[in-house]
C-alpha cells in the first residue's frame, strides 16, 4: 500500500515538474512591425485578444493566426472567415461579437463584449482585408480611416 501511493506522488511530483517547464504566449506580428495602426493601444490590445479568442476560426496575418482553411475544398464547418482576404467594418465587428457571427450558426455570441469587444474591433478594422484583391466595382474600396470611423454612440452589448 505504500509502495502505491509512493508511486502516485512520484508520478503527480513528474508532472507537476513538467507541466511548469513550457510556456507559451500570444504571438502577434507587432513584433514584426507589419501590425497596421500599431502606435493604437487598442489596436495592440485588440490583436491579443483576437489571438487568444477568435484564432481557432479565423486566419489572420497581423496577429499570427491560421483558423481557416485557404482553399474551399480544404474548409471546415467551423472554419470562420479568412480576415486576410476580407475587409470589415468597426461596426461589423461589433455586430460579430454580439449575435454570434451573421449566421450565429457556430460563433458565440458575447464572445467579446464592452471593450474587449470595441478593441478587437479597432483591430480587425485596421487590419482586415490586407490581402485582399481589388475587383471592378462601383463603389471604391473605402480606406481604413473610413471604414473604421465610429460614428455615433456604440450600442451597448447584450
Amino acid at each position: 500500500m505504500q509502495r502505491r501511493a509512493l508511486t502516485t506522488l512520484a508520478a503527480l511530483g513528474a508532472a507537476l515538474a513538467l507541466s511548469s517547464c513550457g510556456s507559451e504566449s500570444v504571438k502577434t506580428n507587432l513584433e514584426a512591425g507589419t501590425l497596421k495602426a500599431a502606435d493604437n493601444p487598442a489596436v495592440v490590445r485588440g490583436a491579443k485578444l483576437f489571438a487568444d479568442r477568435c484564432a481557432g476560426c479565423h486566419t489572420l496575418a497581423a496577429a499570427g493566426t491560421q483558423g481557416g482553411a485557404y482553399r474551399i475544398k480544404d474548409r471546415e464547418r467551423t472554419d470562420g472567415p479568412n480576415f486576410d482576404l476580407r475587409r470589415e467594418t468597426y461596426g461589423s465587428v461589433l455586430y460579430a461579437l454580439r449575435n454570434g457571427g451573421f449566421s450565429g450558426a457556430i460563433m458565440p455570441q458575447n464572445l467579446a463584449v464592452g471593450k474587449d469587444a470595441e478593441d478587437i474591433a479597432t483591430f480587425l478594422c485596421n487590419n482586415s482585408g490586407l490581402k485582399a484583391v481589388d475587383t471592378a466595382s462601383p463603389t471604391k474600396v473605402k480606406p481604413a480611416s473610413e471604414r473604421c470611423a465610429i460614428t455615433g454612440p456604440t450600442p451597448p452589448s447584450r
